[in-house]
């Protein structure tokens, strides 16, 4: 009988076993080289501690306060697409999974379990990842049922004005299943002869022409406050923090859009200084143990997400 995993890694060898090779690719790949999928975490072994000693550590409380909701460690669920290519409950299990942990879920807007279903499965805290149309009514439409089904928050990503290229899903010919979300709002039949048709349907549908004078349009059709995901650099950071989100999750979606572009610890410090505690500093990518966490929250981080795609990011 095979040992039980007992990190992060080990469960990653598990699921590549039990996957088609087409959804393990999509979850665990990255864009073009996979550069930055490698250095989301060799960048974390590069940092290394100070240890200190005889400092009593015998009462240790992890919890910490997002928003003004206290969750029981520093530790999100990050937004990820399709969970039912990996389980047949979905998102509902991973909300579940979520409120039995005591923290926040950030619920993908390419679900394959819909808003009201996820709700409606747990008391889970929960925010909505929010994408752009170019039919902006499609977007307002969801904002609505995420605030009328108890989400807290939205998270706006910001760094996919085309999908990037990922080669695995083109190769493969990745086929998804239609968004749960958006049936009823939007055609995701697209066809696609050369690669996937998830590539195909988002480079159709998403507005590439999303700019910072469009969060004013966001803040005007919701009371929710908005994180912004996505944030690299110390220019954006301010400006984010000059139109008035009430977060940033630096972020470079799991090193799924622009390869080479600098894994999320080591952007993280610039960032957290650009800010000056204005607004908290959430981010994502290459987090494997709980020493990475550590090493996030000694950057200035108050929370990490993590998600199955970000087991090989």
């Amino acid at each position: 009988m095979a040992a039980e995993p007992v990190n992060l890694n080990e469960f990653q060898e598990l699921a590549r076993l039990a996957l088609p090779k087409m959804y393990y690719d999509f979850y665990a790949g990255g864009a073009e080289d996979e550069h930055t999928l490698k250095e989301n975490v060799e960048a974390f072994h590069r940092i290394t501690f100070r240890p200190r000693i005889l400092v009593d550590v015998s009462r240790i409380d992890l919890s910490t306060t997002i928003l003004d909701y206290k969750i029981s460690a520093p530790i999100i669920i990050a937004p990820t697409a399709l969970h039912k290519l990996a389980n047949p409950e979905g998102e509902v299990a991973t909300a579940r999974a979520a409120a039995s942990c005591n923290t926040i879920m950030v619920l993908s807007f390419t679900s394959s379990s819909s808003i009201e279903e996820v709700a409606a499965s747990s008391n889970a805290v929960r925010f909505y990842q929010l994408y752009v149309f170019k039919k902006r009514d499609i977007t307002a439409t969801l904002v609505q049922r995420a605030e009328r089904n108890g989400f807290k928050a939205l998270v706006l990503t910001a760094d996919t004005p085309r999908l990037g290229r990922r080669e695995a899903d083109i190769k493969n010919k990745m086929i998804t299943p239609p968004l749960k979300n958006l049936e009823g709002l939007l055609s995701t039949k697209v066809s696609s002869d050369t690669g996937s048709n998830f590539e195909a349907d988002a480079n159709e549908t998403m507005d590439a022409s999303l700019s910072w004078k469009d969060l004013e349009w966001l803040r005007s059709i919701t009371n929710l406050p908005i994180l912004i995901k996505g944030i690299l650099t110390r220019e954006d950071a301010i400006k984010a923090v000059e139109v008035g989100v009430a977060g940033i999750i630096v972020s470079n979606h799991g090193a799924r859009q622009l390869d080479y572009s600098p894994a999320t610890i080591s952007a993280l410090e610039e960032v957290v200084h650009a800010v000056k505690g204005r607004v908290p500093i959430l981010m994502d990518g290459g987090v494997r143990r709980g020493t990475d966490v550590f090493k996030a929250l000694a950057l200035g981080a108050q929370a990490v997400l993590v998600s199955f795609s970000q087991l090989h990011p």
